[in-house]
């Protein structure tokens, strides 16, 4: 299922810019960037469970905001594309 992934993380302490760096490299493990904090995955039911268990670890939710939107399977009507940045095909195999 695509899973879209949102934050924001409050970056007035030290510690704020470290959880911003931390919650993007652990979205980074499960999907791909498409906007400064909005990640898409395509992940199972068992990975999200994984994935939102390490957002929570690293969030602070007194401080931070994490939204999680599941799509679903049939997500490619869902999901419109306007502007500039290249649009990738997250099914697809990616060779860096």
């Amino acid at each position: 299922m695509l899973v879209v992934i949102t934050y924001d993380v409050s970056t007035t302490s030290e510690g704020g810019k470290k959880r911003l760096r931390k919650v993007a490299k652990t979205c980074q493990k499960y999907g791909i960037r498409v906007q400064n904090s909005v990640f898409e995955c395509i992940v199972d039911s068992t990975k999200l469970k994984q994935l939102k268990y390490e957002l929570n670890a690293v969030i602070n939710e007194k401080e931070d905001s994490l939204r999680v939107y599941r799509l679903g399977d049939n997500y490619k009507g869902k999901v419109e594309h306007i502007g500039t940045k290249e649009v990738v095909n997250m099914e697809e195999v990616i060779i860096i």
